[in-house]
């Protein structure tokens, strides 16, 4: 399974996820869908290019699709961005504590974060921005990029770790061996 900051880290993937909660929420229904033609009409992409994306959502077990005849018919699959809810959750000053008790400032970010209901104080100024959804898309895209880029260092430093790991293997640890070898003969 693809990982899924790898998979929330493209803006493509996170658009669909985006059009696919705001149908569900349209529809108030979990289960509502959209034609992978909606999809492309909307993004306004070629089918290939969505199919694509499509393909690597429904790997990550983020989408779900239904096939009827030639056509393919896709619903946000919660699960696993619950699972890192939690995840994330678990990350968070106070965590320990019930989420009902924290600070306004921790609600307000999580609320951000997460799509869930804002604070009403918070609520009505956000009311007001003309476009206060692309805020929070905003910090989405940045912080699964930023995920991305920081996993993509820490993967570089991992292999230039072992990479020393095996040089000093090589040139110092097999000649001493090979001596130690010898010398017990």
């Amino acid at each position: 399974m693809p990982d899924i900051f790898d998979v929330i880290a493209d803006s493509t993937r996170r658009d669909i996820l985006s059009r696919l909660h705001s149908a569900a929420a349209r529809a108030k229904s979990a289960d509502s869908e959209l034609s992978v033609n909606a999809l492309v009409d909307s993004l306004e992409l070629s089918q290939p290019t969505v199919s694509k994306h499509l393909k690597v959502l429904r790997e990550a077990g983020l989408v779900a699709v239904r096939e009827d005849g030639q056509h393919r018919y896709y619903r946000l699959d919660v699960g696993p961005l619950e699972q890192l809810e939690d995840w994330l959750d678990s990350l968070m000053p106070g965590s320990h504590v019930e989420q009902g008790s924290r600070s306004g400032a921790d609600q307000t970010v999580f609320a951000a974060w997460s799509g869930s209901e804002l604070p009403a104080p918070i609520r009505k100024v956000a009311d007001r921005i003309e476009h206060s959804g692309d805020a929070g898309a905003a910090v989405g895209r940045t912080v699964a990029e930023a995920s991305h880029q920081v996993r993509t260092v820490i993967e570089g430093a991992v292999h230039a770790v072992e990479e020393a790991t095996s040089k000093v293997e090589e040139k110092v640890i097999e000649p001493i061996r090979r001596r130690i070898k010898g010398s017990n003969n």
